[in-house]
């Protein structure tokens, strides 16, 4: 019975950070599209400051 909790409890642990991870993947994704994105409509890396839609 102690072995059947712990196989199930391995299980969810490992479905938990499993669904966690993909999660995680499509944020990765999102946020390179914006920063392409973000690249693509402001010219480049020309023009300076001017030229950045970030602040960093």
């Amino acid at each position: 019975m102690l072995l059947l909790v712990l196989v199930l409890l391995l299980a969810l642990i490992l479905g938990g950070a499993g669904f966690a991870i993909h999660i995680l993947w499509w944020i990765a994704l999102a946020v390179l599209v914006v920063w392409v994105l973000g690249f693509v409509f402001t010219g480049g890396a020309g023009g300076g400051r001017r030229g950045r839609w970030y602040r960093w």
